[in-house]
């Protein structure tokens, strides 16, 4: 099947891995790419010298086009960011700032650059920054969706937009394949059925969990990284939840995280308390979180451990291949549109 998204990206099948932490590893993202799609590499968690590793890996396992995701308000992403284009990876995705200085170096080496949106307004600045496609993630999704949901968001983004468009939040079949294509996407990423096959990361204790989920069985609140951020309904979660980070104990988490990245531990802690008190909160939320994600996915550690999960959930019931799953949404998107074509005729 080919869509503006295959064109531009020079990938076989519209289906794409987003780059969620811990799970989007260079095996995964290269799986990704050998079965046809766009795999996007998460440098969240990684150091400068690990995310050049990484890209390596990525190479030695996958001749085909891949891309390394930069969330630019994360602590390290500018140097994760840099590394990338050093080794000049094929396709950048960036989100949660301005991306301008990206798209110009990614541009020199024929690099392409796909921005993360979940508004029409962010929409419109990615284009005229001169993006070269859009993530546009819906209120469904895992971790960082958007207040508006993938039905109404993929149409209202196309109506004010010319890019190809990956629609997130709530795809994982063939039929989700074919209804976002239906309201003007070029694309799908599924984060959440991408960590449900066998190439995943996810641990067998997780996934186990995940497979006994419904899709009402998720939490949506800014109160565990700052941001919005959909996560599995679990007593961990909820208490992570219960009440946003006061500024001291902000303070003492973004010490201890200062410290882990070799930055002034008193400068970062006072300074923020001082100066900038939302960034501090929001720099101590997202490094609390980031080691609770891990527990859940590297360790199945659900007692201390939180994980980031779609609505989708609920749909997926089995562990495939990367390979066995992208054949099945094709499958099952032919099976569909040949149905629908049908129902015309009749």
């Amino acid at each position: 099947m080919q869509t503006r998204l295959t064109e531009t990206f020079g990938v076989r099948l519209p289906l794409a891995c987003p780059g969620m932490s811990y799970i989007a590893t260079p095996e995964l993202v290269a799986a990704t790419a050998n079965a046809g799609g766009l795999g996007i590499l998460a440098t969240g968690p990684l150091k400068p010298e690990q995310t050049r590793a990484a890209i390596r890996r990525i190479r030695e396992l996958t001749d085909r086009p891949f891309g390394i995701g930069c969330t630019l308000m994360m602590p390290g992403a500018r140097e994760n960011c840099e590394v990338a284009l050093q080794e000049q990876v094929p396709v950048i995705n960036f989100s949660l700032g301005k991306g301008d200085w990206i798209v110009k170096a990614a541009h020199s080496y024929g690099g392409k650059v796909i921005a993360t949106v979940v508004t029409e307004k962010h929409a419109i600045s990615a284009e005229k920054a001169g993006v070269d496609g859009l993530l546009v993630t819906g209120h469904e999704a895992a971790a960082h969706g958007g207040e508006v949901t993938s039905l109404v968001l993929i149409p209202a983004i196309r109506k004010v937009c010319a890019l190809p468009i990956i629609a997130a939040g709530g795809f994982g079949s063939g039929a989700g394949l074919l209804a976002a294509l239906a309201l003007g996407a070029d694309a799908v990423a599924m984060g959440s059925r991408l960590a449900m096959t066998q190439e995943s990361p996810v641990h067998e204790r997780s996934k186990e969990m995940i497979r006994q989920r419904s899709v009402a069985d998720t939490l949506y609140s800014r109160n565990f990284d700052g941001l919005w951020c959909r996560m599995m309904d679990t007593p961990t979660a909820r208490a992570a939840t219960r009440k946003p980070m006061n500024l001291l104990a902000a303070a003492w988490k973004a010490s201890a995280i200062a410290r882990k990245m070799g930055m002034p531990v008193w400068k970062v802690a006072l300074g923020g308390m001082l100066q900038k008190p939302q960034e501090l909160r929001q720099l101590a939320l997202f490094g609390a979180a980031t080691e609770s994600i891990r527990l859940a996915i590297e360790e199945g550690n659900h007692q201390h451990g939180v994980q980031l999960i779609g609505q989708v959930q609920g749909l997926i019931d089995d562990v495939p291949t990367v390979q066995q799953l992208f054949e099945r949404i094709m499958q099952e998107a032919g099976h569909n549109l040949s149905r629908l074509q049908q129902l015309n005729q009749a």
